[in-house]
């Protein structure tokens, strides 16, 4: 798992079958390096969440067949710029 912060939506307008209702989030880690991130909890921009990856991205997304490596799992409630970069 990583904590990571919501940067913005992604809109796309053509996709895979088992992504077509999802929403997908852009993301980024501590040094800024961005990445997409299946979103099923409704998280929005300047959100820190929780991430899980690889193969256990797809059943935290609630089902196997969705083709994701990375699913935001909980918004944190209470988390700070400081906390974030030490």
């Amino acid at each position: 798992m990583q904590i990571l912060r919501v940067v913005r939506d992604l809109v796309t307008t053509k996709r895979n079958f088992w992504l077509a209702s999802k929403s997908l989030r852009v993301v980024e880690d501590a040094r800024g390096h961005l990445e997409v991130a299946l979103d099923p909890i409704g998280a929005k921009p300047g959100d820190f969440v929780v991430t899980i990856g690889l193969s256990a991205a797809r059943i935290a997304a609630g089902n196997p067949k969705i083709t994701t490596d990375l699913t935001i799992a909980g918004i944190i409630d209470h988390w700070d710029e400081v906390q974030w970069h030490s």
